[in-house]
């Protein structure tokens, strides 16, 4: 064997192996970037949302667990003051919400909108907020967990990033966050599809009433 084709035998056993590796450390290539990887983690170790006190709108406060309830809880993260992605995601959970049939609402699946900026935000901010997006506060909560270190449990279970800027704003991820009945990480979906996001979510409902 020559060296240039053992040169070539080398070079395609190099790139075998890395793209090898690539495809476990990726899961198959779909992994692709640190927030897939992350969503993927997530999915297959389905965290439980930790206990927490919660303090919505109205000033009611209750845990989570006592919220959620042999139900499915859909939860999105933002805070009020956020001009970028926070009123679309809203937005969009507004349209899952209403491909939701009704006969679910309430019974079989809550919604659940957490911010995390807990100073702002407070119930009369959140009240209004809400209004925005014309929700029924008996089945969509907006709500915030005013003790930090519970908090940032939530985030850190959830894999939620959250980074305060200089100028009262936060960068941060976003997603619908989909909790089964027993308190676990059912889902994490992507808050661009929308009908794909409901579509998945009445699957389980469904799936639930067999």
């Amino acid at each position: 064997m020559n060296n240039k084709l053992r040169n070539r035998i080398a070079i395609i056993l190099v790139l075998l192996f890395g793209v090898s590796i690539f495809y476990v450390g990726t899961d198959g290539f779909r992994a692709f970037t640190a927030e897939s990887a992350r969503t993927l983690s997530l999915e297959k170790n389905k965290p439980s949302f930790p206990s927490v006190t919660l303090e919505d709108s109205k000033y009611q406060t209750y845990t989570f667990q006592e919220l959620a309830k042999d139900k499915y809880v859909f939860i999105t993260f933002m805070y009020t003051n956020c001009g970028s992605v926070c009123p679309i995601l809203e937005m969009n959970m507004a349209d899952v919400y209403d491909l939701i049939p009704e006969s679910y609402l309430g019974k079989d699946i809550l919604f659940l909108s957490i911010s995390f900026d807990t100073e702002r935000d407070t119930p009369e901010v959140l009240s209004k907020y809400g209004s925005y997006f014309e929700i029924d506060e008996d089945f969509w909560r907006m709500a915030r967990i005013p003790n930090e270190q519970e908090l940032q449990s939530v985030l850190d279970s959830l894999g939620v990033i959250v980074i305060p800027d200089n100028n009262g704003n936060f960068q941060h991820n976003s997603a619908f966050y989909l909790i089964n009945p027993n308190g676990q990480l059912e889902e994490v979906m992507d808050f661009t599809k929308i009908e794909e996001a409901a579509r998945t979510t009445q699957t389980f409902l469904e799936t639930g009433r067999d």
